[in-house]
């Protein structure tokens, strides 16, 4: 017996699939996995060369462009094993009635969440920002959930419908941010002393703007202090080295200048009656 017939003939049981079709889904496969990688590839370099749209929504359309062509390339090689594939479409049809019949419709609310948050761009890659509580850096917006890296390299995802449907804080979009500091005096000070030591200190300071002026405010009258906060105003990606050489820097010189940062202080009084 040849091989052409032994192929033919033999068949995988209970399957009916004869190792012929075998042979040829797995042909297939690996022909159709080497076409979709190349067609991600060139329409991932169309996209960012011959338009104008932002590496966020690239992104999400070659993601979703992907899943497409993988869920094809299923299809294909089921229809080469000799499955019927018009009855696969209408059992994941089935399936998707039964998903959203159940209430689970959390599929179709992220995508949906996904498309509006690429396309209208809330937030960017690369943007620092915060997202019902979580901090990160976003690092990509996929068809379900949008990615984000905090700051100590923790890796999160957070649901697209989430993203959408919060208030988003972020931190990166405008070129500069004004940096606050907190510092209390002791009511004993010399507050005009004070507030001319903060005010030179951040004037001195290289990283800060000249405009908008820098400015120190008093305010609150505390229990035990009171309170100043230095407002000065940098550039974005020095926000955070301006904040930390302000806060040192402050105390530094409150020490030199002879004010006062005092601690908490409470005030008991004893009667002397039993």
């Amino acid at each position: 017996m040849e091989i052409a017939d032994i192929l033919t003939e033999t068949t995988i049981p209970l399957s009916g699939i004869t190792l012929e079709k075998v042979l040829l889904a797995v042909i297939i496969a690996i022909i159709g996995w080497i076409a979709v990688k190349v067609l991600i590839s060139l329409f991932k370099k169309t996209l960012s060369h011959s338009s104008r749209l932002p590496e966020l929504v690239v992104e999400f359309l070659v993601r979703f462009f992907s899943v497409l062509l993988y869920v094809i390339l299923v299809l294909v090689v089921l229809a080469a094993l000799g499955v019927d594939v018009s009855s696969v479409v209408l059992g994941l049809s089935a399936v998707i009635g039964l998903i959203l019949g159940f209430g689970l419709q959390d599929t179709i609310t992220n995508l949906a969440a996904g498309v509006w948050v690429a396309a209208l761009r809330p937030i960017d890659k690369g943007e620092f920002v915060e997202v019902n509580g979580i901090s990160g850096t976003v690092t990509g917006v996929g068809i379900m959930a949008t990615e984000l890296l905090k700051p100590d390299n923790t890796y999160i995802t957070i649901p697209n419908s989430l993203v959408w449907g919060s208030p988003v804080i972020n931190s990166s979009r405008m070129d500069t941010r004004r940096v606050d500091v907190s510092v209390g005096i002791a009511y004993d000070s010399d507050l005009d002393l004070a507030l001319r030591v903060a005010q030179d200190l951040m004037e001195s300071h290289a990283a800060v703007l000249s405009s908008p002026q820098p400015a120190v405010v008093v305010t609150e009258l505390a229990d035990s202090s009171v309170n100043l906060a230095l407002r000065a105003w940098t550039r974005t990606g020095d926000y955070w080295g301006v904040k930390g050489d302000l806060t040192s820097g402050i105390l530094l010189a409150f020490r030199e200048a002879g004010v006062e940062i005092p601690f908490p202080q409470v005030d008991v009084h004893l009667d002397g009656t039993n």
